[in-house]
């Protein structure tokens, strides 16, 4: 699978369990529908029990042999992230891929139910404390992968600065708070992938973003709405990267992947770059340990 162009170019996945959060709808439900196809095992791991429902339903619908189940999950609350994970790990013993799809997107400024700023908890410390409690699960597998999702958004950020998760020391804007929270995703996914090669497990972590796909129509002024009504691609041609990420032969660990048109704005996907900031190993650790703090989780 180099360069698929349609849903149907998956290698066959029969008796791979993939669990994605956010599946049921948008992108997710896209990934998740290419991977029914495919054969795979999926876990929908979603905030509202009855979209998710539906989600299912629609996924057995276009794929009646699809194995498809929901759990309740919402990424930004670390209470429900661990009630999640001790179902996931009471139900099954192993996870061949973990995808990191649910996310805040310029929201208004805001804190969770532990007290952080919306974007950072659902787009990187939920991640990350989910990625640790199922850890034993994937390394249970003989090849798992974790999946992270960037966004071109992470080149649009003033900066992160992890002693400073609340984002009290700039004026708030939507955009530099999403921005900076998909930058953290990519300094976790190749901090993960540098930890776990030091620990000796099999396990990789990679990332990928699905270009400017039109999945929140309803977002940002009228001008950004209608600019993405009209030259925004379609919801599955953007999941091809993230499908490549989880189920290509070629990938490699830290792998990133993206669009491969102009500006990787769309296009089929190939592995692409990313900003010098998302590279940057010591902002890559001091993330790592302010997120330890703040979950109250450590691992590798």
């Amino acid at each position: 699978m180099s360069h698929p162009s349609n849903l149907n170019a998956l290698p066959d996945l029969h008796g791979k369990r993939i669990l994605i959060t956010g599946g049921n709808r948008g992108l997710g439900y896209q990934i998740a529908l290419g991977l029914a196809g495919a054969g795979a095992e999926l876990v929908l791991a979603c905030r509202d029990p009855a979209k998710a429902a539906a989600a299912v339903a629609s996924l057995r619908a276009a794929q009646p042999t699809a194995k498809v189940e929901a759990m309740e999950l919402d990424v930004a609350d670390l209470a429900s992230v661990r009630r999640f994970a001790d179902a996931f790990r009471a139900r099954y013993a192993s996870l061949d891929v973990l995808i990191h799809n649910a996310a805040a997107i310029m929201v208004p400024q805001g804190k969770t139910k532990d007290g952080f700023e919306t974007h950072l908890a659902t787009n990187h410390l939920g991640p990350f404390a989910l990625t640790g409690l199922l850890l034993d699960c994937l390394e249970a597998a003989p090849a798992a992968r974790v999946v992270s999702m960037a966004s071109l958004a992470h080149r649009m950020t003033q900066g992160l600065d992890p002693e400073d998760p609340g984002l009290t020391r700039r004026p708030y804007k939507e955009m530099d708070a999403y921005g900076r929270s998909k930058l953290a995703a990519l300094l976790f996914t190749f901090e993960l992938e540098r930890r776990l090669r030091r620990a000796g497990k099999r396990s990789i972590a990679v990332a990928a973003h699905p270009g400017y796909t039109a999945t929140n129509l309803d977002l940002g002024n009228f001008f950004m709405r209608l600019s993405t009504r009209l030259f925004a691609q379609k919801p599955e041609i953007g999941a091809l990267p993230a499908l490549m990420a989880a189920t290509g032969a070629a990938v490699k660990g830290g792998d990133y992947y993206g669009p491969g048109g102009y500006k990787e704005l769309g296009g089929l996907p190939k592995r692409v770059d990313c900003s010098a900031a998302a590279k940057d190993p010591e902002l890559a650790r001091r993330l790592w340990l302010v997120s330890q703090q703040l979950t109250g989780l450590s691992y590798l």
